[in-house]
């Protein structure tokens, strides 16, 4: 298995991993964060996968995906804060005024778990970021201590696969995912 991350430019393959079994379903396409709320309320079914499609023909693509060869394994939505529901958050905050990036959301598609593919993404995003422009990126992770979490709540990542990567903790949250704590990962890409 030879996992490549890339700019998330192939709508095929971010639909794989975010969009709908049905075209016409609300789900979340990782827009949940992404957009403004009044946005997000007003993006409705096939809505959803139009604006994405737009988003991954654009200059700025929506994040990242994983593949194993030619098969869409992973995602990481990733986008610059100000760009993105965080900039708004009471409970995620904003360390300083250092124009930052997020990576919010990580998903592997089942029969590819426990391979090392949130590794391959956070280095991707990592890349991403970087060859954007960003001065850091940051990640919001639960501080599970090696917990199980659970499978609908794990989108947010986890503290050890940041801390695998160079993030270092720079702030504690008042978030909590699937239990647990929330805190902001943070790699500095200036140097």
């Amino acid at each position: 298995m030879v996992i490549t991350t890339r700019p998330a430019t192939d709508f095929e393959g971010v639909r794989a991993l975010v969009g709908p079994r049905r075209p016409d379903a609300n789900v979340c396409w990782c827009l949940s964060h992404r957009v403004p709320a009044a946005l997000n309320r007003q993006l409705q079914g096939t809505a959803r996968g139009e604006f994405v499609r737009a988003l991954c023909e654009s200059d700025l693509p929506p994040g990242v995906l994983a593949w194993d060869g030619d098969e869409p394994v992973g995602w990481a939505g990733v986008a610059p804060r100000a760009d993105t529901q965080f900039a708004r958050s009471r409970t995620i905050p904003r360390v300083d005024d250092l124009p930052v990036w997020s990576a919010w959301c990580f998903r592997v598609r089942p029969g590819h778990r426990k391979k090392g593919i949130l590794d391959h993404l956070v280095r991707g995003a990592v890349d991403f970021a970087r060859d954007g422009g960003a001065p850091a990126l940051e990640g919001y992770p639960v501080d599970n201590r090696g917990q199980r979490v659970d499978q609908t709540m794990a989108f947010v990542g986890f503290r050890d696969m940041f801390e695998r990567a160079g993030f270092v903790k720079v702030a504690d949250t008042s978030a909590v995912s699937g239990g647990f704590p929330r805190v902001v990962m943070r790699l500095d890409l200036r140097t």
